[in-house]
């Protein structure tokens, strides 16, 4: 039977039995003792972890190329970074989310990952610090202070950009579904309430362009999270660097991402300020709610089958009831209503933690982290999963749609330019009174004939602007 070992290593605080299996040390150890609060490690997010290795992996080659790293440390902290962004020893970055000092103990995690994964490659044993060493070495010219946030945004764009992609996933879906629907006629509604025709697929092209327009805006917002304060250090004066370290350094990490990365003009703002971060949120906030707002719209037109709009019918995906039998619910959209909900929730935690910073430092980054890459990451899910489980799968009721309009008082109004609103207003009255058609009245009435109320009731004439038919 095996037992367990251990190494012990060493902070201000004095020593600590560290697990030998672990690539973590002594820090990392403290911060999982001191912040058991989620349950959930940096781990979960593979952007973060990425974002550090690659963030580490420019510092190192930066400094090597102001004669600062030897060429073989340097070689070592590559390789081990170059491991990282391949998946090597994700389950090793063990710090809870949620923790305090700013971010320290995530920076401590990758120092010590990192430290640890490149001594294993030049030969020596896990711990081994004198050989090569998590601060002295892999944290060279660095603070948490810069290499957090610079991280988060490198995380922050990687999700971005995957979020724009699941966007247009579901925008594609939504234009098929327009292009299907595009001869269907229906009645549109304000407050819900009966208002003019229109078409099943004006109705499902404009689904498809609020997501593109908010494609757009998160786009617009990526371009202010790729400023960084990486060589700032401390607080944004650069202490301990070479004046040639941020330039430097912001090129490496711009070439190892793809990601076109600036350093900030004002290193003590960018420092201190999340404004970016607020920013991205708020645009996350307005994705959230037009997703929302479509899911709810879904639901509506979907909703009955008997007793409801039934216009549209959605998959049926799974059993709506334990007691209902034959019931089935619109749970797709409902569990995007719900990411919405999180992500909206997730702002307010975004804005009061901006809030709060002090001086020059914001020290709730890390629950800003946490709620941004939250809404990414659930929102992508979303996305991707209401085109899949839903949006592809809608059909339309055409005969409920045909007969909704043509039993619809608000057909009138398409009525106005040939008998007038006086005459159109007395005939909707006698058709809510009587609960007979419109077009019944109207050929009733002599105002217009069958064939004349034909020719303007056709969609095309319905449903965008056209020029009144002249009638003998």
């Amino acid at each position: 039977m095996s037992t367990r070992t251990e190494r012990i290593e060493h902070d201000l605080l004095g020593d600590l039995p560290v697990p030998d299996e672990a690539y973590y040390g002594v820090h990392t150890l403290r911060a999982l003792q001191n912040f058991p609060i989620t349950g959930i490690p940096i781990s979960t997010y593979p952007n973060l972890v990425n974002a550090l290795a690659s963030v580490k992996e420019a510092a190192a080659l930066a400094n090597h190329d102001l004669g600062l790293l030897p060429d073989h440390k340097m070689k070592a902290i590559v390789q081990a970074c170059h491991a990282i962004r391949s998946g090597v020893a994700h389950d090793q970055f063990v710090v809870d989310v949620i923790q305090g000092g700013a971010g320290t103990s995530t920076n401590m995690n990758a120092n010590e990952v990192i430290a640890n994964l490149a001594l294993e490659y030049v030969g020596y044993g896990r711990g081994d610090y004198a050989a090569l060493h998590p601060n002295e070495d892999v944290n060279l010219g660095q603070s948490t202070n810069d290499v957090y946030p610079t991280a988060l945004k490198i995380a922050a764009y990687m999700g971005i950009v995957q979020l724009v992609h699941a966007m247009a996933v579901l925008r594609a879906s939504f234009e098929r579904k327009a292009e299907e629907f595009k001869n269907d006629l229906k009645m549109g509604r304000t407050q819900l309430q009966d208002a003019v025709p229109m078409t099943l697929g004006q109705e499902f092209s404009t689904f498809a362009v609020m997501l593109g327009e908010d494609e757009a805006r998160l786009m617009e917002a990526s371009t202010l999270i790729c400023e960084i304060n990486l060589g700032a250090t401390a607080i944004g004066t650069g202490i301990n660097t070479s004046p040639d370290y941020a330039p430097l350094v912001c090129r490496h990490l711009a070439g190892i991402t793809g990601i076109p990365v600036t350093t900030s003009p004002n290193l003590v703002e960018a420092t201190q300020d999340v404004g970016s971060f607020v920013q991205l949120s708020g645009v996350l906030k307005r994705v959230a709610v037009k997703l929302s707002k479509i899911c709810n719209d879904l639901r509506l037109l979907s909703s009955g089958p008997r007793a409801g709009f039934g216009e549209i019918n959605l998959p049926a995906v799974q059993a709506g009831s334990s007691i209902m039998p034959g019931k089935v619910n619109p749970v797709i959209p409902e569990v995007v209503n719900q990411i919405a909900f999180e992500v909206i929730g997730n702002d307010v935690t975004v804005t009061f933690a901006a809030e709060a910073g002090q001086l020059q430092l914001n020290a709730f980054e890390p629950v800003i982290a946490h709620s941004l890459f939250k809404s990414v990451a659930h929102l992508r899910a979303g996305c991707l999963t209401l085109a899949s489980k839903c949006v592809d799968g809608i059909t339309a009721n055409r005969e409920r749609l045909q007969a909704l309009v043509e039993n619809s008082i608000g057909i009138v109004t398409a009525l106005n330019p040939y008998i007038g609103y006086v005459n159109a207003t007395q005939v909707a009255q006698q058709a809510l009174i009587s609960g007979r058609g419109v077009a019944e009245i109207v050929v009733e009435r002599g105002l217009l004939t069958r064939a004349q109320l034909d020719e303007i009731l056709q969609p095309a004439m319905l449903t965008q602007p056209r020029q009144a038919i002249a009638f003998d």
